[in-house]
């Protein structure tokens, strides 16, 4: 009794982490990704009956036609019956219904999704792909942020999709948030597109699925769901330009004198740079290192000391500060909320 609770309360552990898993493909969260679970369960469901009708019949023929006590030694082998039409028939033409099927279940698919008509409320986002970190700009709303992407959730009732225009920085990516939708490839020179539509408030967490160079393990995808009052705040609050700060003016002092400004963008500062994220709300994200470490005061010290120190092989080179002005640089950083 106590085993049997014991590896039952096991496999309940098990389920619910895995259903809980931010990443978990059987646990749709959108319209795109909801297509795609309904049309794997299809084929799952298709391959596993293929599976146990061949694996019946080969356990049937193994038992009925194995060799016994009473069949003797040396006696020559029962007679051999070549073509049938009737099976032959049946294995070309059920495979070939079965392979029709899923290519018109699989178009079908496709076509919905990247044919569903557009609201005029949906909220255009450009995704650019760089190594190793994501660029999210917002046109209609004047935002500019890295590797936390925010969109509204969006219910049947008001749809509100989020539309993602992709390309490349550098060499060829892919985009992935295995609940919201599937993947889609940011190519240099050119522009696709897809959309987003999560239907519950959440973070959505997901992958580069396009071997980008050495850092691509670590280039994941934080997509958070705001409510739409949410995301409103958050969008006005991106706006706003960087907070000076009184307290951190040496911190800020010694980024501006320092090879940061041309990499990285402060708003309402010297710092223009394009190269890098964007920083001016860098203290408020959760994470740094395009969502590798979470952002702590002491993370942040670590990285813009020796970048390769999380993310080997990153573009940003080490900055090599003393000690005061490193301290000075992350807490004037810590202070851009």
């Amino acid at each position: 009794m106590f085993a049997s609770q014991g590896w039952s309360g096991f496999a309940a552990i098990i389920l619910s982490a895995f259903i809980a898993d931010p990443t978990n493909i059987f646990a749709p969260a959108g319209t795109p990704a909801r297509s795609i679970f309904s049309l794997s369960m299809l084929v799952l469901s298709i391959t596993a009956a293929i599976f146990l009708i061949v694996a019946g019949i080969l356990a049937y023929v193994l038992v009925r036609y194995r060799a016994r006590a009473s069949d003797g030694q040396g006696e020559q082998e029962p007679p051999q019956i070549y073509g049938s039409n009737q099976i032959e028939l049946s294995w070309t033409v059920i495979p070939i219904l079965i392979v029709v099927m899923l290519f018109l279940a699989t178009t079908r698919v496709i076509y919905t999704t990247e044919h569903a008509q557009r609201p005029a409320n949906a909220l255009d986002v450009t995704v650019v792909g760089h190594q190793f970190w994501w660029e999210y700009r917002y046109p209609q709303l004047g935002v500019v942020t890295a590797n936390e992407l925010h969109v509204p959730v969006s219910d049947h009732a008001h749809p509100l999709p989020s539309y993602l225009t992709m390309s490349s920085a550098d060499t060829d990516h892919s985009f992935w948030v295995p609940r919201l939708a599937g993947k889609m490839d940011l190519i240099p020179n050119k522009v696709n597109t897809m959309w987003i539509d999560p239907e519950t408030k959440g973070l959505y967490l997901g992958q580069c699925a396009q071997y980008c160079g050495v850092q691509h393990a670590k280039m994941l995808i934080r997509v958070y769901a705001d409510t739409p009052q949410e995301f409103t705040v958050w969008v006005e609050h991106q706006r706003q330009p960087a907070v000076d700060d009184p307290t951190v003016a040496v911190g800020r002092d010694v980024f501006m004198h320092n090879a940061c400004i041309s990499c990285h963008t402060i708003r309402g500062t010297v710092a223009t740079g394009r190269f890098g994220p964007d920083l001016t709300h860098v203290g408020g994200r959760e994470t740094i290192a395009s969502g590798s470490v979470p952002n702590t005061p002491a993370n942040l010290r670590e990285f813009i000391d020796d970048p390769a120190n999380f993310k080997p092989g990153a573009l940003m080179p080490p900055m090599h500060l003393d000690s005061h002005d490193l301290d000075a640089v992350t807490a004037y950083l810590t202070t851009l909320k």
